[in-house]
């Protein structure tokens, strides 16, 4: 039933709300739709959400074996390949305008990470070379410019000079380093690694789960800490729950693709703590509360936060399937989800979030640079995925 349900979800709202999207005149998607469902076909592009589309669209293709898909994919491409790219300095913009113009020239790691996810599951349905040299391009950058031997740097400006890292700091404080950055490297060089089997991508990816070992995993809380000085110390009491969900199975999806028993094992061990952690603190009412800063917990229901959370807990369950009760969360989430984050409304697709009483909160938009179908969308394709394989 799970399956089915969201095979027409997929199907039935989430393609055709994304494929409506697409700017004919200019390229690419359009980048702003407001929780008034206007369109703003001025707005900029974000080069996240452009990346997003690519890999949503590219993902889709592959698990549908639908090739009209791949038209969808072609002109995500086209648009990253013009227009997000800096061909003078390399690396990705952090957004450009309605035309393709450079609005923002940050050049962030993270969204360097996700340019890597996008063009790798884009070279697995178009098999164009261009589009994987262009993947090795950005991981070579990565590892010259934004990386210091100890982790990755965040923020840099259009030519690579350090830049503060105001995109991904929150909750008032300014991180050298985050564990959200790191693991969407970690993510983007595993699509990256799975397509190319190239050692130094698997180095890499050892190195960057011996941090998340070693650094960024706090066994005595049973969490990944979030923001980091460049020592790799810990800034603020922040748990957040969606990011360890999803750190959980991403991480679990790495050993699975290194294939490495020892890492495997020393990351398991790891990714229960935090399944079983976010599981008792964070699930309660059939859905995921956001994050706990300070030990006070923020009870919004978050769109990405909900589409982690079953993924992750399929994950869990189909690891440990005598704990039933993680395969029961992911369905229990899933109906919540129906109920208050699925927007009915015509032309729309998923609230941003909803207060604890399940109504949504107003002013947040349906599309915009971080709103964007690769949450919502990877759990239909992971679900679908994970569940006929197992029928």
């Amino acid at each position: 039933m799970l399956e089915k349900e969201i095979r027409e979800h997929l199907t039935e709202k989430l393609i055709p709300f994304w494929r409506g999207l697409r700017d004919e005149e200019y390229g690419g998607y359009y980048g702003w739709l407001g929780y008034d469902l206007k369109l703003d076909k001025k707005a900029v592009k974000g080069c996240i959400l452009n990346s997003r589309i690519l890999w949503f669209f590219s993902a889709a293709s592959r698990l549908l074996q639908d090739t009209s898909l791949l038209a969808d994919a072609d002109h995500a491409y086209e648009f990253l390949r013009k227009y997000c790219l800096d061909g003078k300095n390399g690396g990705v913009y952090w957004s450009v305008t309605y035309k393709g113009e450079v609005a923002e020239g940050l050049k962030h790691t993270y969204n360097q990470a996700f340019a890597i996810y996008a063009l790798s599951a884009y070279y697995r349905v178009s098999k164009k070379e261009e589009a994987l040299q262009t993947a090795r391009e950005l991981f070579t950058l990565i590892e010259e410019k934004c990386c210091d031997g100890q982790g990755y740097l965040e923020a840099f400006t259009e030519d690579f000079s350090p830049a503060d890292n105001e995109k991904l700091s929150e909750n008032g404080v300014m991180a050298e380093r985050t564990m959200n950055t790191l693991l969407h490297v970690m993510e983007a060089y595993t699509e990256l690694y799975d397509v190319t089997q190239e050692e130094k991508v698997a180095e890499r990816l050892k190195w960057m789960l011996d941090i998340f070992r070693e650094k960024v995993y706090s066994p005595g809380r049973r969490r990944l800490e979030v923001f980091f000085d460049r020592d790799w110390n810990s800034l603020i009491d922040l748990h957040s729950f969606g990011h360890d969900i999803e750190a959980a199975w991403l991480i679990d999806r790495c050993c699975e693709v290194l294939g490495d028993e020892e890492y495997t094992k020393k990351m398991r061990a790891i990714t229960k703590e935090l399944e079983s952690c976010v599981y008792e603190r964070a699930y309660w009412k059939h859905s995921l509360a956001n994050e706990a800063e300070n030990g006070v917990t923020d009870t919004t229901r978050v769109w990405w936060v909900q589409a982690e959370a079953v993924t992750g807990f399929l994950n869990a369950w189909q690891k440990a399937p005598e704990h039933g009760e993680y395969r029961k969360a992911a369905g229990q989430i899933w109906e919540y989800i129906k109920k208050y984050l699925v927007d009915v409304r015509p032309q729309s697709e998923w609230f941003w979030c909803v207060h604890e009483d399940g109504s949504p909160v107003e002013g947040r938009p349906v599309v915009e640079p971080w709103k964007c179908p690769y949450h919502n969308g990877r759990m239909c394709i992971e679900v679908i995925r994970r569940l006929s394989d197992a029928s």
